[in-house]
């Protein structure tokens, strides 16, 4: 006998690739869905569903999978999953999920049984639409408990996307998984054990110190960038020897940092500063990524060293760059790590990324950073981000503030292939699950599904509002710390603007969410700060239109006709 689970989302061509597995020869086909009379198009996909299956299949239209496991040992395909369990949620009640208990043990010590070959087709919750609502919640719970039990014992177990079949080859984890918990995110195929002595433990991490008298989480309420200054811009812009308008957002983006100086016209940055935050992530050894984790610590000295995109960036912009290691798996030189917080962050499709006291002092040191920075004379902030498997605990963290379904936020990152994309979107929709009583506590959803890099980010994105000092964000990581950061101190946004737009799906929902429009749109996905670096020029150069420009008065020239 053989076991085969089919996995896959809504219209992915499951049920047809469980039907070329099964074979052609006498089958026994096990509907699940109760009739569908009364709904003309569930008739017209149950009809089309008929007309592929051949003459030698026997159709079976029953719930009680376990009376139809224990009889015979023809081949038999079951589809699907998702039907047979919304029709058992149904009779015994959706506010009972845990009379379903027994069903579910039973279901899958039959299957489990079954003497002759079985197919199993199931929604793979994670890429499936299901409402937020508390029966969602119930269902999704439970069908991915049983996926999970089901793939633990089956022979073979694939997913189906786009109408593609693509092999699980991780190794699911022993034991049962407890009904309504997150399932663990695929493993990756163990590496071979290096040969050789184990290197030697690295020494504990000792948390910066911070002021024992001040809250971390303690924020003033802001205030915006002077409204009465930005209004005087507006009206410069009108005495440009320009049409008014005509520069577009160039216009807009002046008014904004003349608001923010406070002064009309604005000053040219002197110091324009770009901070980047570099951190490793326990999710990246579920395989979520393109690159090892180690690249991070080397990626980390490359930038101090001034080899990385970020430092020819910024030369060309007129900025110079400091980088911090916050939580780098590893050590790193003595001057990056005075901030650091732990080595790398705990694995969130399973738990927490850090504790509440790194929580703490992840947000308090970034609130330091920021303080260094606009203290030593910064007049212009650019926020990055190094780590391998970053992006995955900001796709989380989207997710779950703009409550958007999983499969929507997940990005291909450092360029993934789809194995490794299906690996990602697993461990999203267990951080999304685990994120999800926590959405409206900051300090809380920090500690459970971002990172100590990302809790720094934040602290440092809320003290630069603060300090009154504009910020230009970078890609979705930095932007995801922002929504977090917009949450501790409301009204920060309105010191950030948006240095480009990256193709993460996640980083369009997070602007959306800040009301902020990027000013580039050119395919970036580096991160290190890289896309607001290129924004830089377009930064300085609003600056200088308002300030350097000549009016109509001045130059001589003759302003708009009047009608």
């Amino acid at each position: 006998m053989a076991l085969t689970l089919v996995l896959g989302g809504v219209r992915s061509g499951k049920s047809a690739r469980a039907e070329q597995l099964i074979g052609t020869g006498p089958v026994r086909y096990v509907a699940t869905a109760p009739r569908p009379d009364g709904d003309p198009d569930l008739v017209a996909r149950v009809a089309a569903h008929r007309e592929r299956r051949p003459d030698s299949w026997a159709t079976v239209e029953t719930q009680d999978l376990r009376s139809v496991l224990s009889e015979g040992s023809a081949p038999t395909l079951v589809d699907d999953l998702g039907g047979w369990l919304a029709a058992r949620l149904d009779a015994v009640g959706w506010d009972t999920p845990e009379k379903m208990t027994t069903e579910l043990d039973g279901l899958v010590a039959a299957a489990a049984a079954y003497p002759g070959d079985l197919v199993l087709v199931s929604p793979e919750v994670g890429l499936s639409v299901v409402p937020a609502t508390h029966a969602g919640r119930v269902f999704q719970d439970l069908l991915g408990t049983v996926n999970a039990r089901l793939a633990a014992i089956a022979d073979r177990a694939e997913l189906v996307v786009a109408g593609i079949p693509v092999l699980l080859t991780g190794a699911a984890l022993p034991g049962a998984v407890p009904d309504g918990a997150p399932l663990p995110a695929a493993a990756p195929v163990a590496a071979p054990a290096p040969s050789g002595p184990a290197a030697p433990a690295l020494p504990p991490v000792e948390l910066p110190p911070f002021d024992p008298g001040t809250d971390p989480l303690a924020f003033p309420q802001l205030s915006p960038p002077d409204p009465f200054v930005g209004r005087e811009a507006r009206d410069r812009q009108l005495e440009l020897t320009k049409p008014a308008g005509s520069l577009g957002r160039v216009e807009q983006l002046g008014e904004w940092i003349t608001a923010c100086q406070g002064v009309c016209p604005p000053k040219q940055f002197e110091r324009a500063r770009i901070v980047v935050f570099a951190g490793d992530h326990g999710v990246a050894a579920g395989g979520v990524s393109a690159y090892p984790p180690e690249v991070t610590a080397q990626m980390v000295a490359n930038i101090a060293a001034g080899g990385a995109a970020i430092n020819v960036l910024a030369a060309q912009a007129g900025a110079t760059v400091r980088v911090e290691d916050i939580a780098v798996a590893g050590d790193t030189r003595e001057d990056l790590s005075r901030n650091k917080i732990r080595r790398s962050s705990g694995d969130i499709a399973t738990t927490d990324a850090m504790s509440d006291e790194e929580t703490i002092a992840a947000i308090a040191a970034g609130r330091r950073i920021a303080d260094e920075e606009i203290d030593s004379g910064a007049d212009l902030l650019v926020l990055g981000d190094m780590g391998i498997g970053n992006t995955t605990p900001a796709a989380v963290l989207v997710g779950a503030l703009t409550d958007t379904e999983p499969v929507l936020v997940v990005g291909r990152g450092t360029g993934i292939d789809d194995n490794a994309w299906m690996r990602k979107a697993a461990a999203i929709r267990d951080g999304m699950y685990r994120a999800r009583p926590h959405t409206g506590d900051p300090k809380a959803l920090l500690r459970t599904v971002a990172g100590a890099d990302l809790a720094a980010m934040a602290g440092f994105l809320a003290q630069a509002a603060v300090r009154r000092t504009p910020v230009i964000l970078d890609g979705v990581v930095v932007t995801a710390a922002a929504l977090v950061a917009n949450d501790l101190a409301p009204g920060a946004a309105s010191w950030w603007t948006a240095g480009h737009l990256s193709p993460e799906p996640a980083h369009a929902l997070a602007l959306r969410r800040l009301d902020l429009e990027p000013l580039l749109d050119l395919g970036l996905r580096l991160g290190e700060g890289s896309g607001a670096a290129l924004a830089l020029p377009l930064v300085r150069s609003a600056v200088a239109v308002l300030g350097e420009m000549a009016t109509f008065d001045s130059a001589g020239v003759s302003g708009k006709s009047s009608d």
